[in-house]
This record gives C-alpha cells, structure tokens and sequence, in this order.
C-alpha cells in the first residue's frame, strides 16, 4: 500500500498519564536529566508468598475535576479506565476539541483504544465469586469496570463519541495498535477523527505474570538501577502504570479548522509471529518494520531514529536488536523510555509514541539510562546512552511487541 493510496493523517493532541509526569514539560526535564528513573519498592508486595520482585513504577499524581470526574460519571471506571478518560481529555483539550460538542456526537469521531485487561479489583471480585461460590462484592458495574473494552466504551461515554470503536486488548502492543487502528480508520474514510491510545494500571497480578517466566527484575535493593534494556546484566522488567492519547485527525479536516499539527502518521505495519506465544522471533518483527515503511513508501534509510521496545528481558532484547539491525544495519540510533518508567504494558505503545514525536519536534532524544555495557548477543545499532542525541530527521519509528506474538510499528513524519 503506498503512501499516496488513503486520506493523510495527522497528530493534533495528545496527553497522558505517566510515572514520569502527566505534562510534557515535566516529562522532558526528567528525560533530559538521564538520571534518576520512576521505579521504586512497592511495599504492599514484600509479604506476599512466592512473589520474587516488589518492583514497580506508579503513575504520577493527577488531578479529576469534581464537576465532571464526580460518582455519576465514574461509576462505570475502574482506575484503569478514569486514567484512560483523563488522559483523553487532556488531548481532546490540547487538540482545541474538548468543547466542540457538535463534531464530536457527529459520528465521525471514533475511539481505538486498549489494555491488556480491565480493573483488577472488579475482576478479583469474580474470581472470588467462583472460589467462595459467595456473591460479594459485586454490583451491576463490576463487570463494566472489568470487561476488556472498558477504556474505550468509558472514553465514548464520557465525552459522548458516537463513531466507531475499536478494542484493541493486546497486552503490550494494545497502545500501539490503538494507533494503528485508528490511523487506519481515518486513512480510509470510515472517521474524520479518533481518540487512539492505551492504558492500564499497576497490579501485583501483572509482575506475577512476569515473575512465573522468570522475567521481572529483583534487584528489589537499588531500583534505580533497574531496568537496564540491552545491558549484559539486566535481569528483566519492571512494571509501570499509565495511560496515553492521541488525537488522530484527517490532515484537510485539521487544517480547515486551524488546528495546530504534531505530526503526520505516515506508516503502520502489524502482524504475528505465528510461532510461540510468549518467544518473540526476529524475522516476523522485522516484517512489521517493512510493511510499515511499505505503508509509508519510505525506503529503510528515510527514518533516522527507532524508539526500541526495550523491556530488558532477555530474549526480548536479542530477537528486536536483530529485527532492527535486519532492516535498518548498524548505523541507527535507538533508545527506548522504559528504562525511566518500567513496562507500561497497554499504556507503552501510546505513551512511547507521544514521547517519539515530542523528542522529534525538539530534535533530541533521550538516552537509555542504566545501560552501561551492551549485551553481545544483541546486535550492533547506534545505541543512543548519556547524556541523549541532538539529532534532526524528518521520519521516526517506533516498535512495540507482544504476548502472543504480535508486532507493530509505526513511523511518524516531522511536518515544518
């Protein structure tokens, strides 16, 4: 599919709640500081039988205006949710549309938006349902607050959107694909604009998934040391909370209304490994990278940063340095903000991406912080560490992968 073959899309808002901060200003200084990270002990962890790693890095504070956020509006949300509506609200507002009642009930606004699941409390409540055979605990927004396609159901209600919407529950990729999704949708006609993103929130279940692979990091002794994406010593990830949104908008619809552009989407790429769900494979990640470059009709030399998905796990970190370094060689200069707020899980892809485009437009990029000696068994790229990168270019990329094998990227364009 090549670049001239759908409608142009572009960036006009975006927002989000991160452990590094919830305004981009604060964000940046942290980014730019390259030193201290987000993560820290959980103490509500250290008694819990089994569990190897009390590591995690919560979302910054925000605040809810109690004239909307009140408990009519919220009674529906879980924490997974509201931080998914707030982060909205922060990029509907920053696009100039939060008040813009008319286009945004017009059904051309639409909502593609993910987590890997919904609110745990509510989904703990029917677990215990099924082990006591006991009903407590559950009312009739249990299962709303639970239900896989909470953030995107809770964002059209909130702000009343009646265009499509998409689900996007696919753990690690859920952000990204949020953004795929809805790039697709206005590319080809079906929306004027859409609320893209992902979100989820920090549990003690999401590091028990890890923890069972062996994959989280149990340095629960110095946690700013930690993660360390591509370094020999890293010993696994860290969780992280958030939730990050994109206004996505049809480039004429944007400029007809005077709307300030961020970016312009130019290439999306997914697909799967088809092989293992839980092993990632190099060669189908580097399909990802070439179809969404053939999307944006760009040659491999056209983009001159990766964003790495970069969880410091271990095969993770081999199979992507080899992906990128198939498709791009040596010379690439990559990095990737795990490292300062541990794996965000649904939130990673849209988060990553507003940071991806906010480090183009100042033409810098931040350091992976913590990685001090490159594993050799990762493959040779430009390994962006220190102090960060001045660097200017025109396209970016930005890769994230997932359980089951799924595989995204998704190439942005710095608009004059």
């Amino acid at each position: 599919m090549s670049a001239e073959s759908g409608r142009r899309v572009v960036v006009t808002g975006m927002g989000g709640i991160s452990p590094l901060g919830c305004q981009w200003d604060e964000i940046e200084s942290r980014l730019r500081a390259a030193s201290k990270n987000a993560v820290q002990v959980i103490e509500d962890w250290r008694d819990i039988e089994g569990l190897h790693a009390w590591l995690g890095a919560p979302a910054a504070e925000f605040s809810l205006p109690p004239e909307r956020y009140n408990r009519k509006t919220t009674r529906s949300m879980g924490r997974v949710a509201i931080m998914a509506c707030r982060a909205a609200d922060f990029a509907l507002a920053e696009a100039g549309l939060l008040d813009d009642r008319a286009f945004l009930i017009s059904g051309r606004v639409g909502v593609s938006y993910g987590s890997s699941t919904g609110a745990m409390d509510a989904t703990a409540a029917f677990a215990r349902l099924i082990d006591t055979r006991v009903v407590e605990g559950l009312n009739a927004s249990s299962y709303i607050r639970m239900m896989a396609h909470t953030t995107p159901a809770n964002i059209a209600v909130f702000f009343g959107l009646t265009g499509r919407v998409h689900t996007t529950s696919s753990a690690c990729t859920s952000g990204s694909q949020g953004i795929g999704y809805a790039f697709e949708a206005i590319r080809y006609g079906h929306a004027d604009a859409m609320v893209a993103g992902g979100a989820d929130e920090l549990t003690v279940a999401d590091t028990a998934v890890f923890d069972t692979l062996f994959a989280t990091s149990t340095k629960n002794d110095t946690p700013e040391r930690t993660p360390r994406p591509f370094d020999r010593d890293r010993d696994g990830l860290v969780i992280g909370e958030g939730a990050g949104t994109l206004i996505l908008e049809e480039y004429e619809h944007a400029r007809a209304r005077g709307a300030k552009i961020y970016a312009e989407i130019v290439g999306y790429g997914t697909n799967c490994d088809g092989s293992h769900i839980t092993q990632p494979r190099a060669e189908t990640q580097a399909i990802a990278m070439r179809l969404a470059l053939a999307c944006a009709g760009l040659p491999a030399e056209a983009i001159g940063y990766v964003n790495a998905h970069g969880t410091a796990t271990d095969r993770g970190d081999v199979a992507e340095t080899q992906a990128t370094h198939a498709v791009f060689g040596s010379r690439m200069p990559i990095s990737t903000v795990k490292s300062y707020m541990g794996h965000t899980l649904g939130a990673a892809g849209s988060l990553e991406a507003w940071f991806t485009i906010e480090m183009m437009r100042a033409n810098w990029f931040a350091p992976t912080i913590n990685l001090e000696n490159v594993d050799p068994r990762c493959s040779e790229l430009d390994y962006i560490v220190g102090s960060g990168r001045e660097l200017e270019c025109e396209y970016t990329m930005s890769n994230n992968f997932a359980f089951g094998g799924i595989n995204t990227s998704l190439i942005f364009r710095k608009l004059a």
